[in-house]
């Protein structure tokens, strides 16, 4: 992936920052779009901001300005865009009875539209250095890449992340859809679906011996997911390894989507 630049939207923390990391490894230059500006600075300088490998850019993913301008920036600064790795994502509580309308926008804002709006921007910068090179379509399915954040819980719910979940189901109809309309250009679409991830959202898991038997009372592999475990998948599907995969959800969940009964 050596020539290659990437985006990665919500890359300062989390599973973001894996993937921000594992495709600087794998060659890429790498723009890391977030709100957190400290962390997103930090994690550009590790990756070799100053040599030109990495780029930290503010970015929040529901306006549309904003999002223009992480295209913007990226193409000014590395002249091209190949893979996007579309994860930023936010989560509200609140059930059917009680999730707010406020909480239920700001989540289909950030999880949804920012997507959506993301998406659109990377696939019209593919599509047209794709036209503009006279690339063949062989060639571009082993370079160009999107990669969307999907999770479990956009095939199985859970009653008080009702904004999370609707989120989550869109987004694996949203790579559908979206991979079959780039086809033809040779960009392929896939999306990834986590499982319980050692990220901030689960941290207060780890001192909570209730909460964790829960956690593990539906994982089979029993012990939850690393980040680079996720970012592995990741640089899978943004290689040529995956050149004939488009289309689909890969789930990275410790085997959580196959259990139709509980673990003792």
């Amino acid at each position: 992936m050596g020539d290659r630049v990437a985006i990665v939207t919500g890359g300062a923390n989390g599973i973001g920052k894996a993937c921000a990391r594992r495709l600087s490894e794998d060659g890429c230059q790498v723009v890391i779009a977030d709100i957190d500006q400290q962390a997103g600075e930090a994690l550009a300088d590790e990756l070799g901001a100053e040599k030109g490998k990495a780029l930290f850019v503010s970015c929040d993913v529901s306006d549309r300005l904003s999002v223009n301008n992480l295209l913007s920036e990226t193409r000014a600064t590395f002249d091209r865009l190949d893979v996007l790795v579309n994860n930023a994502g936010i989560v509200a509580k609140g059930d059917i009875l009680d999730l707010s309308d406020g909480d239920f926008d700001r989540v289909m804002g950030v999880n949804l539209r920012g997507a959506f709006l993301v998406a659109r921007e990377a696939a019209r910068q593919m599509v047209d250095q794709i036209e503009e090179g006279g690339e063949r379509v062989e060639d571009a399915r082993r370079r160009y890449a999107i990669i969307n954040m999907s999770s479990v819980n956009g095939v199985v719910a859970i009653p008080d992340q009702l904004a999370y979940c609707v989120t989550k189901g869109a987004i694996d109809q949203l790579t559908k859809s979206m991979a079959l309309a780039l086809a033809k250009h040779g960009i392929r679409v896939n999306a990834i679906g986590p499982g319980s991830i050692n990220t901030d959202v689960l941290k207060s898991v780890n001192d909570n011996p209730e909460a964790m038997a829960k956690i593990m009372s539906r994982t089979p592999l029993q012990r939850i997911g690393d980040p680079d475990e996720v970012a592995s998948v990741a640089s899978f599907l943004a290689s040529r390894d995956a050149s004939y995969i488009t289309g689909t959800t890969l789930y990275v969940d410790g085997g959580r989507l196959a259990l139709n009964y509980t673990v003792s």
